[in-house]
Formats: C-alpha cells, structure tokens, sequence
C-alpha cells in the first residue's frame, strides 16, 4: 500500500470515529435510549466525507482551493451535506415505494424536525471536519498533528534529511509573466504535493519560489526517499507540460541539494506557533543547493547522506569531490545524481 493510500485510510479512520462520537453525543441529548445505531450512523456519515474529501473529490480539489479559507470550508460542508441527504433520502423513498408507504408520508419524513436537526448537526460536524482538514493543509502534512501531541513543546534533538529546492531562472520568468508567475508557483506547488506524499516528505517551508522538504532520517533513507522525490516530482511536471506551456509559455524547471544530519526542533512563537528546525545542516543543505547552477547539474547531495544511502540501481551518482560552499569554512564532499537512462 502506497504512503499515500495509508495516510488517507488513517485520516479517513479519524474521521469515522469522529463522526461516530457525534452520533453518540446527538443521541445523548435526545429522548431516545442511546443505542449501538447511533454509531452506525455516525460512523457512516464520517465515511460518506472521508471518501468524498479524499477519494471522489480529489480532482476538483484545484478549483476548489481557489476559494478563500471560510467560503471554501462552508461550501465543502455543505456540499457533503447535501450529497448524502439526497442520497439518504432517496433510497428512503424507494424503499418507501416498495414497502407500500404512502407518498405523503415521504413528504412529512422530510419536514419532521428530527430530521432537521441530524442535517443541520451533519453541517456543522462536516464544517469542523473541513476545517481540520483544511488547516491540516495550511500548516503541512502531519504538521498539525504534532502540534497536537504537543511532540515539539520542549526542544529535541533529532536526525534528518533536507532538501532545498528551487526553481531555475525564476526572475527571468517573474519579470517576464508579473502578477500571473504566482499562480505558475501555486500550480507547480499543487502538483508536488502528491510526489511529497508518496515520498513520505514533510513541507517545512516555502520561500520565495523556494520549498524546503525535510524528512525524519529513517523515512528519508527508506527507499531512497530523498532522491526519489525529486524523479516523482520530474514525472508529475512531464506530465503537465503542455499546459504549463499553454498558460505560463513555460515549463518549470528546478535544482535542489541534499543533505542531513542533527538539528534542534522546537515550537516557537506566541500569536503564530510554528516548528522550527535550527543547526548547521540546514544552512549547509542551502548551500549545496545553490552549487547546483555553479557547477551545472539539478540534483546534488552531501556525501555524509551518500553515505547513508542504499542508492537504487536507476540512479547514477558522480563524485564531484570536497567543494568549498559559502559561509563555510570546510569543504563538503558533494555527488551529482541522475537517472540512469533507458
């Protein structure tokens, strides 16, 4: 099962058992004895959103994130809510109409103020669970959860991987493209997102049109993460390019270096709480990254990760030798890495 695939049946399990904890609550506080069907149904209901918000909606999720943060969790809401009253509701009234109900019957089911409680209760556990999901995206993948289980309350030390990933000739393309090159970024973002995923990477920062990924250290060597993100990441811009061409006259192009080794990791902030991550290894992977342009090639990585590394046999690795990088004072060992062809 792909990363990808398990971290959406994760989400979709939390969104059940959310919903399911609503239907307990809802039935609480009605006349009703609290029963086992009340988790059935909430249950069901957290699966309704989960397939619709990360399976069957998935490709208007460009046109939908258009919208700004309060339309875009309303409108999610109620969509969702819609849907699966329709749905509820129709297979209701057909089986109405096998069992021999009476079609005014149908009529007053819908009025009934039990009724309209349960919606406008799907609405707004719906508005809450997009809004979870929302902020999940604004702050990054799993990002939120950290912050969550307070993992970051106190300074820790730990391993990692980084890489610092540019877009080439990106003034050039600014000066050329004005206001429109921001939505060129926002596209090329939006389709990384999927090979970050499958990569099993972290966003830790955008800037400018720079991302910066970074991966705990055993999520970074498994598979070859590091490097694999950046093939999956050259795959799904191929796959656009045309109407990158067709929008922007251009397709993005990137370099990036690589690097790892221990930082502090810690929760800062007061108004705005971020996680941070501090030591020399992020600055040096910035560096490695801005070599790429001196000595022409898009992807490098420190010899302290080759070192590390079981390198798939797709993929070639070149000693470029100890490089002096900027702001350094001793030279970093450094590796150009490409697919092999064929």
């Amino acid at each position: 099962m792909s990363p990808v695939l398990i971290r959406k049946m994760k989400l979709l399990a939390v969104m059940c058992a959310f919903m399911a904890g609503v239907g307990v609550l809802y039935q609480l506080v009605g006349p009703d004895p609290l029963g086992i069907s009340s988790v059935i149904v909430g249950g069901l209901l957290g699966l309704s959103f989960g397939v619709m918000e990360l399976f069957a909606l998935e490709a208007w999720g460009r046109r939908l994130h258009s919208l700004a943060f309060g339309p875009l969790i309303l409108a999610k809401a109620t969509i969702y809510t819609l849907v699966v009253f329709t749905t509820s509701h129709t297979i209701g009234f057909l089986e109405g109409l096998f069992t021999g109900k009476e079609l005014h019957e149908f009529w007053v089911s819908l009025v009934d103020g039990e009724n309209w409680a349960l919606l406008l209760v799907t609405l707004a556990s719906y508005g809450m669970m997009a809004f979870f999901v929302q902020m999940n995206r604004m702050v990054g993948q799993d990002v939120l959860m950290k912050f969550l289980r307070g993992r970051y309350l106190r300074a820790t030390e730990e391993d990692r991987v980084f890489m610092f990933l540019d877009l080439k000739g990106s003034t050039t393309i600014a000066e050329r493209l004005g206001a429109t090159y921001y939505q060129l970024l926002n596209d090329f973002f939006h389709d990384i997102s999927h090979p970050v995923m499958t990569a099993r990477a972290e966003i830790y920062q955008y800037v400018g049109d720079e991302v910066v990924l970074t991966w705990e250290i055993d999520r970074g060597l498994q598979d070859a993460n590091c490097i694999r993100v950046y093939t999956l990441i050259d795959d799904a811009v191929a796959a656009r390019a045309e109407e990158y061409r067709r929008k922007y006259g251009v397709v993005p192009e990137y370099k990036a270096g690589l690097h790892c080794g221990r930082v502090i990791s810690a929760q800062i902030g007061d108004i705005k709480r971020e996680i941070v991550y501090n030591g020399d290894v992020v600055n040096t992977t910035s560096r490695i990254q801005e070599q790429c342009g001196e000595l022409g090639v898009d992807l490098l990585v420190s010899g302290d990760l080759m070192g590390l590394l079981d390198l798939p046999e797709a993929y070639a690795a070149e000693e470029l030798g100890p490089t002096e990088l900027k702001g350094k004072e001793r030279q970093v060992e450094l590796f150009a890495i490409g697919r092999r062809a064929g």
